[in-house]
């Protein structure tokens, strides 16, 4: 029995042995650990951090497509298409992340462009009447809209500057035609939130080439404003020192009925790179919030003196300018727009070109994201 029982005890063991180290030969490995994208929600919708950093990245921007008119004096004649297709595709990134000095920023705007082949030029502007929007312009075209530093009220690079905050329709010339609103540039803005003051160096290039001289010119922008319950309000002032001339443009708003009333006045000493319309003129529009996704907004302007050699420092001589239209902005669906307008122009002269009176305007589709 002894015997009996000391084998059947020294079989038992080894089964269990055995069966241990079965065990352990079939254990799976531990899955690696995943690290998922987390959302920063300390600078509003859409960021999230930068695996393995601080940093916290937004991308967004938007798909448009437009269909361009127009019909009159304007493009009688002059090489002008009476209609043209544009696609846009606009991609935004923006970077934030804390530091001793405030939130630093960086941005980059990517922009593609593509029109149809057709006889019109390049030029954003008919040769033929000072400020009527031309429907040509064929190829293809990927730039930097912007791309910018920004820390402690200070921003580096090529961005756009106050003139480029203009009315909401498109009725409206409230800022130049012929440079950018998107500079190389250092600026110092302070904003309080209700009040906001700021000045910049810029440098100027003049695109259309009349009498410009490319690069390396000197701007220097400077503008005040803020907001107070329904009112806002900007005062705007700037000198291009290769052509020795400035401008100054006064912003005024207010919540009025259903809808936000909009003025603006402006005076240029000369052509310059900041406005280059004419000498003065005056521009008004309401944007009537019709239901939560139609606005209608009719504006109208009226510029004087719109005679002008083109070229950098050239006085405005005569003439002048009316134009009156209609912008309707609906909602589709969310981040899903379209757009229509027209614009009336008449043109007047007193240096023997004859009146011209024509209509323009666009069809868009958005899609933002």
């Amino acid at each position: 029995m002894n015997i009996k029982s000391l084998l059947l005890g020294s079989a038992a063991a080894l089964a269990v042995v055995s069966g241990a180290q079965a065990a352990d030969a079939i254990v799976a490995a531990e899955p690696e650990a995943v690290e998922y994208v987390k959302v920063c929600d300390a600078y509003g919708t859409g960021y999230f951090y930068i695996p393995g950093t601080e940093t916290c990245l937004k991308i967004g921007g938007y798909l448009r497509f437009d269909v361009g008119f127009g019909a009159g004096d304007a493009y009688d004649g002059n090489n002008e298409d009476d209609w043209a297709a544009h696609t846009r595709s606009h991609v935004t990134f923006t970077a934030k992340s804390d530091t001793e000095y405030g939130t630093l920023t960086s941005g980059i705007v990517l922009e593609t462009n593509y029109r149809g082949t057709d006889t019109g030029g390049d030029s954003a502007v008919s040769p033929t009447v000072g400020n009527s929007t031309t429907l040509g312009g064929a190829g293809n075209s990927t730039a930097i809209d912007e791309a910018f530093i920004s820390i402690a009220g200070v921003t580096v690079g090529k961005f756009a500057n106050w003139w480029d905050n203009d009315f909401s329709g498109e009725t409206d010339v409230l800022a130049t035609l012929h440079g950018t609103t998107k500079p190389n540039a250092i600026r110092y803005q302070y904003d309080g939130g209700s009040f906001y003051a700021g000045a910049s160096l810029e440098e100027l290039t003049e695109t259309n080439n009349a009498g410009g001289t490319g690069g390396g010119n000197l701007g220097i922008d400077a503008a005040v404003g803020g907001k107070f319950d329904a009112f806002t309000w900007e005062v705007l002032g700037s000198y291009d020192s290769d052509a020795q001339e400035g401008a100054v443009r006064v912003k005024l708003g207010a919540d009025v009925g259903p809808g936000t009333f909009e003025i603006a006045g402006i005076y240029s000493s000369g052509y310059n790179n900041y406005y280059d319309a004419g000498k003065w003129s005056v521009a008004a529009q309401y944007a009537l919030k019709a239901t939560d996704k139609l606005t209608i907004t009719p504006g109208a302007q009226y510029i004087d003196d719109i005679q002008t050699g083109g070229a950098l420092g050239d006085d405005f001589d005569g003439g002048h300018e009316w134009r009156a239209g209609l912008t309707l902005n609906y909602k589709i669906v969310e981040n899903l727009s379209t757009e229509l307008t027209a614009t009336y122009v008449n043109d007047k002269f007193d240096d023997g070109r004859p009146d011209a009176s024509y209509t323009e305007g666009f069809f868009r589709l958005q899609r933002d994201f």
